[in-house]
């Protein structure tokens, strides 16, 4: 192994054995608000009776509290839990959906969660499956902006946005939907169709106050389960992969772009396919036995059906990277969390969630 890999891993492990301590820290809690898709769902689509994209049933949630499925895409929390404690946040924020059924509340100003499984960049994304497209997350966001500016007037609701973290993790389902529908599309005018859509995005969440942008890119899909399965070998299709990696090369350049063109705009992008492709490359290092089966399915790969209540079901969860088809485990998420939080550049650039939330 590469010097440079072992000092990245050494320092990724002092920081994740200390992970109390930088959850408990005396500085500001900010309030988080949270978009995206599946990876950062906390409940939304649960909230949803017309859609079967859910994950509210066993064996999910299996490592939960009393073992009960919260609409997670996990055996636990998911990254976006991970990452609000690391903040300084005691839970999660809720889904919107939540607050829209119960009452909206003084604790929608610590922190929403709009994200919805199968949603994208693109509206079409997930069209038909009645799940929360990103612009319609970004209206339900401007709901509480217009609540927040009642309560605490604008002036002082705005300095609340411009302290708040905006954390977006999409894109994935956009790419599985090309490849899915077979598009006759042109990659690279594809690829500039999800960063326009991304530009849009930022920009009307700008226009709203935000300020700090917690991004994650998107992973090396072509190396889940479920598209492992259509390699004869079991092996990543690199195709994919090679989607991933150009969407990120130009979500970096976007983002470089807006930060100087939109005054006080912060950001951290979180290079999520150079962390994953790590632990893949070295899944030792990190405690994982199996790197490219998932813990509940069915099939070759435990991924030729999805998570159900009976499901094969791996007993050493914490030493898989996948929990299900798609998703990674709880462990992993963990992993995934850290890194973005307190992970040096080759995986999270200009600066970090930590550097982002101090500003």
């Amino acid at each position: 192994m590469e010097k440079t890999n072992v000092l990245s891993y050494i320092v990724f492990i002092v920081t994740f054995l200390h992970i109390s301590q930088i959850s408990n820290s005396t500085k500001p809690t900010p309030p988080i608000f949270i978009f995206g898709d599946s990876t950062a769902d906390v409940g939304t689509n649960s909230l949803l009776p017309a859609t079967k994209i859910r994950a509210d049933f066993p064996h999910n949630g299996i490592d939960f509290f009393h073992s009960k499925p919260t609409g997670r895409f996990s055996n636990g929390f998911n990254s976006a839990d991970f990452l609000s404690k690391l903040l300084g946040h005691k839970s999660s924020p809720q889904p919107y959906l939540f607050f829209l059924k119960r009452g909206f509340t003084t604790k929608m100003l610590r922190g929403v969660n709009f994200a919805s499984a199968a949603s994208g960049l693109l509206d079409m994304t997930g069209k038909d499956l009645n799940i929360v497209p990103m612009s319609e997350q970004i209206k339900q966001f401007e709901s509480v902006c217009s609540l927040l500016t009642y309560l605490k007037g604008r002036d002082m609701a705005m300095h609340i946005l411009a302290k708040s973290v905006i954390s977006i993790s999409t894109g994935s389902n956009d790419i599985f939907a090309y490849f899915e529908n077979k598009s006759k599309v042109d990659p690279d005018v594809f690829t500039n169709s999800l960063i326009t859509a991304y530009e849009c995005h930022i920009n009307a969440l700008y226009n709203l106050g935000a300020r700090k942008f917690g991004i994650i890119s998107i992973p090396p899909i072509g190396c889940c389960p479920s598209q492992r399965i259509n390699n004869g070998t079991g092996g990543c299709l690199e195709i994919e992969n090679t989607f991933a990696r150009a969407f990120h090369s130009s979500l970096d350049t976007l983002l470089k772009k807006l930060s100087y063109k939109l005054p006080d705009m912060k950001y951290a992008l979180g290079n999520s396919y150079e962390m994953t492709i790590n632990v893949i490359d070295h899944p030792q290092l990190f405690n994982f036995t199996s790197i490219d089966t998932a813990c509940c399915g069915e099939g070759w790969l435990n991924a030729e059906r999805s998570c159900t209540p009976d499901a094969n079901l791996c007993s050493n969860r914490d030493e898989y990277l996948f929990w299900d088809l798609n998703h990674p485990t709880r462990y992993a998420s963990e992993l995934a969390a850290v890194t973005l939080y307190s992970g040096g550049k080759q995986f999270v650039t200009p600066i970090n969630f930590a550097q982002l939330a101090a500003y």
